[in-house]
C-alpha cells in the first residue's frame, strides 16, 4: 500500500519561563512535525511523527525539513514497512529521521488495526512511568525554589542540570528544597577538567542516583579507571547501536533519546543492544509535545530511568497529550 507526505510543518511552542543548561537558554521550542498518509482508499489513516533538531549537532528545523521532503521522493510508491526500513538507509540519525519514521510507525499501526505497542512487539499495554522533572540550571536558591515547586506539585524524582562550576552547591540547594525527592545529575559534558571521582563521591552522599555525561564527547576514556559509587549514564556519547560496543567499557547505562537514534526503530535496536551489553535503560526526550513522548513511552516501559517531561516544561501541550500526575506519566485515555 504505496504512501506519500502529507505534510512537513515546523512548530514553534513556547516553554513555560526558561529552560537553562550549561549550553544556553531557551524560551521555545521548534520541533518538525510529518504526516504520511496511504494512498486512496486505505481509509484515509495519517501516520504522524514530531521530532526535536538537535542543536549541539548543528541541527536546525529548517533544515530538517529540508531531508523529509528530500527523503519522501525515494520512499512514495513504497509500504509503510518497506519505507521504514528504506528511511534507516538513506537518512542520518537526527531529528528529521525521527519525525519520519515515527509517522510510519504510527501509519503502520493505523492500518494493520494495531496499537503501537502491539507493532513494536511489546508484551502488554504500556503503563504509567514515574518520570524525573528537569531542574533547571540556575543559582542555588533559585534551584531550590524550582525544586520545592516540583515536588510540591508530585514530582519524586528531579533530574539537577549541572554546568561543572559550583555544583555541589547546586545540589545541595535542590535537595534542601526537595528533602523527600531521588535526585539524578545531567553534567552535560561539564566535568572533563575537574576530579570526576570526588564530585561523584560528593554527589551520592547527598543522594544522587546517577550521573548523565560527564565528560565531554570523545573524553569518555576519562572514566575508564574510575570505580564510582553511582552508575554513570552516555548521552552525548552514545547516538545509536553501533555505539554501544565503544562506550561500554566506561558507562554503566545509556540515555536513550529518539531525536538521537533516528527514531524508534534505531531506539530499539540501541534498547537490544545495552541490553546484551549489561548497560542499564535511561530514556528520555528534548523539549517536545505528547507527539514526540508516544513511541518514547512504549520504549521507556524498558528503562530504569525516564525522563519525558518534555512536554511538562512547555506552556502548552498538544491536546489529549499525556497526563503528569504525582510524579508519573500516563496516557491521557
Amino acid at each position: 500500500m504505496a504512501i506519500q507526505l502529507k505534510s512537513v510543518r515546523v512548530e514553534r511552542w513556547p516553554v513555560d519561563g526558561q529552560f537553562v543548561i550549561s549550553r544556553g537558554a531557551k524560551d521555545h521550542v521548534d520541533v518538525i512535525v510529518a504526516e504520511i498518509g496511504g494512498a486512496q482508499g486505505d481509509g484515509g489513516a495519517i501516520g504522524r511523527g514530531e521530532g526535536t533538531p538537535l542543536y549541539y549537532l548543528g541541527e536546525d528545523a529548517a533544515g530538517c525539513r529540508d531531508q523529509i521532503l528530500h527523503a519522501a521522493a525515494h520512499i512514495a510508491e513504497l509500504g509503510a514497512a518497506e519505507a521504514r526500513a528504506a528511511v534507516q538507509e538513506i537518512m542520518a540519525p537526527g531529528a528529521a529521521r525521527n519525525a519520519l519514521d515515527c509517522a510510519l510507525w504510527d501509519l503502520e499501526a493505523k492500518q494493520r488495526g494495531l496499537r503501537l505497542w502491539q507493532l513494536a512487539g511489546c508484551d502488554g499495554a504500556p503503563t504509567a512511568r514515574t518520570t524525573a522533572y528537569t531542574i533547571s540550571l540556575a543559582t542555588p536558591g533559585a534551584m531550590a525554589e524550582a525544586a520545592a515547586t516540583a515536588e510540591a506539585d508530585g514530582y519524586h524524582l528531579l533530574k539537577i542540570k549541572l554546568t561543572g562550576d559550583g555544583d555541589r552547591l547546586r545540589v545541595a540547594g535542590v535537595r534542601k528544597g526537595a528533602p523527600n525527592a531521588r535526585l539524578i545529575v545531567d553534567a552535560n559534558e561539564s566535568w572533563g577538567q575537574i576530579d570526576i571521582l570526588s564530585e561523584a563521591e560528593a554527589l551520592a552522599d547527598m543522594g544522587v542516583e546517577m550521573i548523565e555525561q560527564p565528560v565531554p564527547v570523545g573524553a569518555d576514556a576519562l572514566l575508564d579507571p574510575l570505580y564510582a559509587p553511582i552508575p554513570f549514564v552516555a548521552d552525548e556519547s552514545c547516538h545509536t547501536a553501533a555505539d554501544v560496543a565503544r562506550i561500554g567499557p566506561f558507562y554503566d547505562g545509556v540515555n536513550i533519546k529518539l531525536d538521537k537514534a533516528g527514531g524508534l526503530t534505531e531506539a530499539l535496536r540501541l534498547a537490544d543492544a545495552a541490553d546484551a551489553a549489561g548497560l542499564s535503560i535511561m530514556v528520555g526526550c528534548m523539549l517536545c509535545t505528547s507527539l514526540a513522548i508516544a513511541p518514547a513511552f512504549v520504549l521507556a516501559q524498558r528503562a530504569r530511568w525516564v525522563y519525558l517531561d518534555g512536554p511538562a516544561l512547555l506552556a502548552r501541550d498538544r491536546e489529549g497529550g499525556f497526563e503528569f500526575r504525582e510524579g508519573q506519566i500516563a496516557p491521557s485515555h
